[in-house]
């Protein structure tokens, strides 16, 4: 469930699993169904390697040089939650010989064997969150995971010449019944550039960066250490506001923010919550409700500069926790991050003044995790810049909604739209640079609750479109763009079979498919199973998950069609043919 251990709460995130909204019946099932899962892995048949889980996505480029390497935190996450973050020193290692470095790669490497939930963990370097993710659920004879992430745009926080702390939160439960911890590694992989080896051998890295490359100062927007939980901010309900004041140095020409969200508890399935009406009419007081659109917004002063409609992550404990093991659901280990461009508004915030950014989530309950990363870019031969704010405009969101139900049986669809645009202008050592920002979102949601409850269907499609155009006298204008489209498909039937046994069967397509100026991505997830329980087990079940990714780069391709059954996969094919026949076939076959 990917969501605040407590025992009470453990089963919060059930009310989306199985659709039935008659209460009693349904915390029995759920209860149930998530409880009793990790007994039915010892009949998937027992063997003495731990297995492999993984996430689907394209393997990191590289150079072909030998990275510096360090081990940044070795910890056993065991009975951790409502305990402080587990804290270590991180400095850049001494002994790398190399100063300027084309890739930094954060290795997580863990294990686990018994019996477990989910759970949502943060990595934070110095406040500034470098990875969200969640854990695996472990099976008896124990499981293994890794997770790499590029981090190489943190780079100016990776290799400042000061003692930072390195901050990791898991929150775990160990006790008679849940009894696996977490024996984690955190590293870090330095990669030289190959022309550059020798270039850079001995020399002090340049504090000053050239226009397009990484930032050079990172603000977290987080919360404070000490804590007893993560560092991201907690948002309650549709009303609660979160953030934090902060200044800018006098000299940045380019801002961007990088926003982290995660969602839990009665907001972990939001995308299946019915309309509030349906809630009251059916007197379903203890369900979530308040309709199935989310967005968070973020403000700057108070006023609102973008919006991210988010990908519907499925943690490993989530739906049908059979779906995800071995593959893990798209974004489940290495969670996406949303960029809202700043820029435009560096001549409110070059003014010496603090300033504030704050988060808010539309209709939520609780509970969603929100913290950020301001990234500047500092003109290192300016010690000022000064810009203009030359139009900022906000399309009110454009929400509509059509319900008709009968009881607990009913069609929902909702509908909504939103766009804003900024446009500024910076002026620095490089030029006066004119940039504009444009943010348009569409949604539809789809909802059929049937059988008087005990079968839903959703089906959801979010359009998330950002553009950025930057314009300096004398060269030619520059844009980037960022086409997002999640999909959201799912059906779950639940049924008593008598003598106390019930059925779930589940159905669940994702897909999350983006495309930039040079490349494109399409990430395809399709699984289904059953579960069958009986007095309080899951006395059989299986998982079934297909799915097809394909990178089609610039200058590289890459593609994966891979299955699996219940821990076994059944085909895996990697290739890096990216022709369009080639595409055409594999799109045909998973009918992306």
């Amino acid at each position: 469930m990917a969501s605040s251990p407590l025992p009470f709460l453990f089963f919060l995130p059930l009310l989306f699993l199985n659709p039935r909204f008659s209460q009693a019946n349904l915390h029995q099932s759920k209860t149930l169904l998530r409880s009793t899962l990790p007994s039915q892995q010892s009949s998937t048949g027992d063997t003495t390697e731990p297995t492999l889980f993984f996430e689907v996505t394209k393997p990191i480029s590289v150079p072909h040089t030998k990275p510096c390497s360090l081990t940044v935190l070795q910890h056993d996450f065991g009975y951790t939650y409502g305990k402080s973050p587990v804290l270590s020193n991180y400095t850049f290692p001494d002994d790398c010989p190399f100063q300027e470095f084309s890739r930094i790669v954060l290795e997580w490497n863990a294990t686990c064997k018994g019996r477990q939930f989910d759970r949502i963990f943060g990595v934070w370097l110095s406040g500034v969150e470098l990875l969200r993710s969640c854990t695996a659920e472990p099976r008896p004879t124990g499981i293994v995971w890794s997770v790499k992430k590029d981090v190489t745009k943190y780079s100016s926080l990776l290799l400042m010449n000061k003692t930072q702390t390195f901050s990791v939160f898991v929150g775990n439960i160990i006790d008679q019944t849940y009894t696996g911890v977490y024996h984690v590694n955190v590293s870090l992989y330095f990669y030289p550039a190959v022309e550059k080896q020798k270039l850079f051998k001995g020399k002090k890295r340049d504090s000053g960066s050239e226009i397009g490359s990484k930032a050079d100062l990172i603000i977290p927007f987080s919360r404070d250490l000490p804590l007893k939980d993560g560092l991201w901010f907690e948002i309650q309900n549709a009303t609660d506001v979160k953030g934090k004041e902060f200044e800018i140095p006098h000299n940045v020409y380019k801002a961007v923010l990088e926003v982290y969200v995660s969602f839990h508890e009665k907001d972990e399935f939001w995308y299946g919550n019915p309309p509030s009406e349906y809630i009251v009419a059916n007197n379903l007081t203890d369900s979530p409700g308040n309709g199935p659109f989310r967005e968070v917004l973020v403000s700057l002063d108070g006023e609102l500069v973008g919006a991210i409609w988010p990908f519907t992550v499925v943690y490993t404990g989530g739906i049908n926790p059979l779906l995800w093991r071995p593959i893990s659901a798209i974004g489940s280990f290495d969670l996406p991050t949303y960029d809202i461009e700043i820029t435009p508004f560096l001549g409110k915030l070059l003014d010496g003044k603090s300033h504030s950014i704050s988060f808010s989530v539309t209709n939520a309950l609780n509970v969603w995790y929100i913290d950020a990363n301001l990234h500047l870019w500092l003109d290192c031969k300016s010690s000022k810049t000064k810009g203009k704010l030359l139009h900022h405009s906000i399309g009110p969101l454009s929400v509509s909604s059509a319900t008709d139900f009968h009881g607990l049986n009913g069609n929902f669809v909702t509908k909504a739209t939103r766009s804003i645009s900024s446009t500024g202008w910076i002026k620095s050592s490089y030029g006066k640079i004119t940039t504009k920002s444009t943010q348009g979102l569409r949604y539809r949601n789809s909802m059929v609750m049937a059988k008087d409850g005990n079968l839903q269907t959703v089906n959801q499609k979010i359009r998330f479109d950002n553009r950025v155009h930057s314009k300096m006298p004398g060269s030619n204008p520059k844009s980037k763009k960022s086409l997002k489209r999640f999909l959201f498909n799912m059906y779950y039937d639940y049924s008593k079979q008598g003598n106390g046994a019930s059925l779930t069967v589940a159905n669940v397509t994702l897909g999350f498919n983006e495309k930039r100026l040079k490349e494109k991505v399409r990430n395809l997830q399709k699984g289904n199973g059953f579960m069958t329980v009986k007095d309080n087990l899951v006395a059989n079940g299986f998982g079934n998950t297909s799915q097809m990714y394909i990178y089609d780069g610039c200058k590289s391709c890459y593609t994966r069609d891979v299955s699996s059954s219940n821990y076994t996969i059944l085909h895996d094919k990697v290739g890096n043919n990216c022709s369009k026949r080639a595409e055409h076939h594999l799109e045909s076959k998973h009918h992306m």
